[in-house]
């Protein structure tokens, strides 16, 4: 769940900072951070006005295709999943194991979406 599959196209060294994320039914905003640490990987996504500019943590395991020239990241979830995930908590998650835990615990099915 905290790793980049090598079948996503993601090349390590890739600032995805800036980076379209699409959901499995649609855009939910950009990457506003990420991180390529192994066992932690993950992408902050700021979804701006989609949902009143909550940003949310993704393990790097949601992600399915990333695109370097097009500046997009694909993810297997859906805008509601996103919306209702856990809100990123940037104090908890450099130093509370358990809020990486409640994160990966809430992604760790993927979507049964047959657009993906």
């Amino acid at each position: 769940m905290w790793d980049y599959q090598k079948a996503t196209g993601y090349t390590p060294g890739t600032d995805l900072t800036g980076f379209r994320v699409e959901a499995a039914d649609g855009h939910i905003g950009k990457i506003d951070k990420h991180t390529e640490d192994v066992d932690s990987a993950h992408v902050v996504v700021d979804t701006g006005p989609w949902i009143f500019g909550k940003h949310v943590l993704l393990p790097a395991g949601t992600v399915v295709r990333v695109d370097s020239d097009e500046k997009t990241v694909w993810i297997n979830r859906t805008k509601d999943e996103i919306k209702n995930a856990p809100e990123f908590d940037p104090d908890k998650h450099s130093d509370d194991a358990g809020y990486h835990t409640q994160v990966g615990g809430y992604y760790g099915h993927p979507t049964t979406d047959p657009r993906l």
